[in-house]
């Protein structure tokens, strides 16, 4: 992805665990990295398919300057996070804050925090077989919409399905979502389950009735096995009720361990 630089750019603010730097405050210096696409705005000569630094640069002094943190990792963290909520065409951002004047009592150039954040993109299921279920499942993607973390893309149709595993509950009404988001793995998997428990949502059979499940299929082509959560979903393959709404919306999606696309995963489920 290419990259758009600001380098070295001194903003006076009020940073520090110290009541002198919180009170009269200190030079910083920060550095950050833009990844976008310039093609459209190279070709064109069009600002507004790119990023306006001069925009972000005012926008990082504004907030350096209304903003007072103890910990330079926070305002880093916040300022990496407003930018990329606050700039359309940000995909990415590298963002180091150095702090020169550090109060550590030894020789030092400075101290500085780097880190890197991006959006991802997620794939969702989500389904339910209790109560008013599509109302369940418009719920969870208001809810998904209306999280300022997340960004709705595509929604596919829902579809009635018969229960799996457990055999003895009713038919599922089920869906695929894909959404961009800014939340880790482990964050977005608590936001699913704070949505679930909205909705009432209790784990009692493993596999049956539910008001509302809502699964990580995907995340970006990340590979993960923890005792929370596996990503890819290690049955998504196998099940119907996950594919044929995911392939209406991401059909050509490969599974980043198996090596097939989502529309070959279901016609091979379907023969």
């Amino acid at each position: 992805m290419d990259q758009i630089k600001i380098t070295n750019l001194e903003v006076f603010a009020n940073h520090g665990v110290f009541k002198e730097e919180n009170v009269l405050g200190q030079k910083f210096i920060i550095n950050a990295t833009l990844f976008t696409s310039v093609r459209k705005a190279g070709l064109k000569d069009d600002l507004t398919a790119s990023i306006h630094y001069g925009e972000v640069a005012g926008f990082i002094t504004k907030f350096m300057k209304e903003n007072t943190y103890q910990l330079i990792e926070t305002v880093t963290e916040h300022l990496a996070h407003k930018l990329l909520l606050n700039f359309k065409n940000l995909e990415e951002i590298t963002l180091e804050i150095k702090k020169p004047w550090a109060p550590i009592g030894l020789p030092v150039d400075y101290v500085s925090v780097c880190l890197t954040r991006k959006w991802h993109t997620a794939i969702i299921a989500l389904g339910s077989n209790i109560g008013n279920t599509k109302n369940y499942l418009e719920e969870a993607i208001l809810a998904l919409k209306q999280n300022p973390n997340c960004e709705v893309t595509k929604v596919s149709d829902f579809i009635c399905t018969k229960p799996v595993g457990y055999l003895e509950q009713d038919d599922f009404l089920n869906a695929c979502l894909e959404l961009r988001t800014l939340l880790p793995p482990d964050e977005l998997l608590d936001l699913l389950h704070e949505i679930e428990g909205a909705a009432g949502r209790e784990r009692l059979i493993h596999w049956g009735p539910r008001t509302l499940d809502l699964d990580i299929i995907f995340y970006d082509d990340l590979i993960t096995d923890s005792p929370q959560l596996i990503i890819p979903h290690p049955e998504m393959h196998k099940r119907g009720f996950v594919l044929e709404p995911l392939a209406q919306i991401s059909p050509y999606k490969v599974h980043p361990l198996l090596r097939q696309r989502i529309v070959d995963l279901l016609a091979n489920l379907n023969n």
